[in-house]
C-alpha cells in the first residue's frame, strides 16, 4: 500500500509550526541580504521561493524589494503566508514535481527543502523544473544541509517542549536517509511524525545539477557565505546559472 509523502501530513499540521516556531529570523533576513547582494540581483527581479513554507525568506526578500513568489505543498503554510501577500508578493500551492510555466529570474530553495524523494529521478526532476523556470540568465540559490557535518554531530536524542507540547526527538541516519522521529501528546491523543531527508553530500548534490545542466558558480558553507568545508560547514549553499 502506497503511503502519503510524510511531509503532506506533517507540515500540513499546526504541531510541525509550534515546533519549529523559533526559527531564527534574523539568520534568514541576514542570508536573504548577503546572498542577494553577492548576486547583485535588480531591483527588477523576479524571485520564486520553492518550497516557500510560512512565507517567511518570501516576506524578507519583497521587503529588500524584489518582487516575490512564493509556492508550497501544504495548504496550511499557503493560507498563512497569504496575509503577507502584497503587490508584489503572491503565494500559491505548488508541488515542487509539478512544471511551472512563468520565467523566473531567480529561483530560490532554502533551509534544506529538498531530497524528500525515495527515488532519485524525482529529486532530480524537481532541479530540471527548476532550470525550466528560470530565464535564459536565471540564477538558482539552493540552501541544504551539510549531510558530513550532520552526520558528525547528529545529537541522537532530544526533548522539546513548545507551547506546553513535549516533543520526543531522535535522529538517525539509515538506508541514505536521515530520519527524524517526532512523537508528542497533544489534543488528547499521541502522534508521531517522521522527516526524511536524503543524504546528499556535496558531491552527489554536484552530480544532480551537472545532470540537469546547472552550471554551480558559487559553494558557500553558511550564511554568512564563508567557504565551504565539507568538515566543519553547517550549510551547502550552492549558486548556478
Amino acid at each position: 500500500m502506497k503511503t502519503k509523502d510524510w511531509f503532506t501530513d506533517w507540515f500540513n499540521t499546526p504541531y510541525y509550526h509550534v515546533l519549529y516556531k523559533d526559527r531564527n529570523d534574523e539568520e534568514a533576513l541576514l542570508f536573504m541580504k548577503k546572498i542577494t547582494t553577492f548576486l547583485a540581483l535588480p531591483k527588477t527581479t523576479h524571485i520564486l521561493d520553492l518550497p516557500c513554507g510560512k512565507g517567511r525568506h518570501a516576506v524578507f526578500l519583497n521587503s529588500l524589494g524584489y518582487k516575490v513568489t512564493g509556492g508550497d505543498l501544504s495548504e496550511n503554510s499557503i493560507k498563512y503566508a497569504q496575509k503577507f501577500k502584497n503587490d508584489t508578493l503572491n503565494f500559491s500551492v505548488h508541488d515542487m514535481r509539478k512544471p511551472f510555466n512563468n520565467q523566473y529570474n531567480a529561483v530560490f530553495n532554502l533551509f534544506t527543502s529538498f531530497g524528500y524523494f525515495e527515488d532519485d529521478k524525482d529529486d532530480i526532476l524537481i532541479l530540471q523544473n527548476i532550470k525550466n523556470g528560470l530565464k535564459k540568465d536565471g540564477v538558482f540559490v539552493f540552501d541544504f544541509l551539510n549531510a558530513e557535518f550532520v552526520k558528525e554531530t547528529l545529537v541522537a536524542k532530544e526533548t522539546k517542549i513548545v507551547d506546553g507540547i513535549t516533543f520526543n526527538i531522535t535522529r538517525r541516519i539509515k538506508d541514505g536517509f536521515i530520519l527524524k522521529d517526532i512523537s508528542f501528546f497533544a489534543d488528547d491523543q499521541n502522534h508521531a511524525y517522521t522527516e526524511r531527508v536524503k543524504y546528499l553530500d556535496a558531491n552527489k548534490m554536484k552530480a544532480y545539477f551537472e545532470k540537469v545542466g546547472f552550471t554551480i558558480t558559487n559553494i558557500f558553507g553558511n550564511y554568512n557565505l564563508s567557504n565551504f568545508d565539507a568538515q566543519t560547514s553547517n550549510r551547502l549553499i550552492l549558486v548556478a546559472k
